[in-house]
């Protein structure tokens, strides 16, 4: 698994991305990391996202279970360990709460968590995990559709910190570029967000964005009364607004 870390200390913040991004979103939160953390983070790329290999299976639990055996050796059992995830990330999250993957962590954060699925979007889902990756004769095109896969049009150019070149991949077969994506990647599956929320073993948070196109407040607050408001952003509030989230993690952590 492709992981980036820094910080010194006993407890760990571990943040996951959401579905076609990188490690490189949290960017903007890890540049505060020293300020608003004080102790050790990582950021991982997901299987089959930027340069973590694929998998066979792109099941949750599959998620979970890759995720818990790539952070174990970096919990220190004297510190607590701390999850954020966005979007996918935060599912996983959720599933890493129940301590069926050897880690409990002592706190779960989820942001933008798609929870309403019809069977229109399971289908779209299903297709795009079927189709082989999609090939682009340049660069600037496999990382103008990195973006809108990402959720990142709009928010962050290709140079940004957030968009991470790692995120597209030259194209072995046609000699052109693709997304470093598994397509199959997509085929996660309606999430059980509601079921995995009843069996954490640890404190959760959820929370979303006005502006998430995703996920309506009411929607989060159905499975969780408590579920935050994280202002006037969009879907990837990490990237837009990293202060924002330092402050709902912290107001939870005291």
């Amino acid at each position: 698994m492709y992981i980036e870390q820094g910080g010194a200390g006993p407890d760990l913040l571990v943040m996951l991305h959401g579905l076609g991004a990188t490690a490189a979103v949290w960017s903007p939160l890890c540049a505060e990391a020293g300020e608003r953390w004080h102790s050790r983070w990582l950021a991982m790329d997901l299987p089959g996202h930027g340069e973590s290999p694929a998998q066979d299976s792109y099941a949750v639990g599959q998620y979970a279970a890759s995720v818990a055996r790539a952070l174990l050796p970096h919990v220190d059992p004297a510190g607590r360990l701390v999850v954020l995830g966005h979007s996918l990330g935060g599912v996983i999250g959720l599933a890493l709460a129940t301590g069926w993957f050897g880690v409990v962590p002592h706190r779960v954060f989820g942001a933008g968590i798609k929870v309403a699925w019809s069977d229109e979007d399971l289908q779209r889902m299903d297709k795009l995990a079927a189709q082989p990756p999609r090939a682009f004769a340049t660069e600037a095109e496999a990382l103008d559709r990195y973006l809108k896969v990402s959720g990142l049009a709009g928010i962050a150019g290709a140079d940004s910190p957030a968009v991470a070149m790692r995120g597209v991949a030259r194209d072995a077969q046609g000699g052109g570029w693709r997304l470093a994506m598994d397509p199959r990647a997509f085929g996660v599956g309606k999430p059980p967000v509601a079921q995995l929320l009843a069996l954490a073993r640890c404190p959760v948070h959820l929370g979303r964005a006005a502006g998430d196109a995703l996920v309506t407040l009411e929607q989060l607050r159905a499975i969780d009364p408590q579920a935050d408001d994280l202002g006037p952003h969009g879907h990837n509030v990490m990237v837009e607004a990293p202060a924002r989230v330092w402050d709902w993690m912290g107001a939870h952590s005291r």
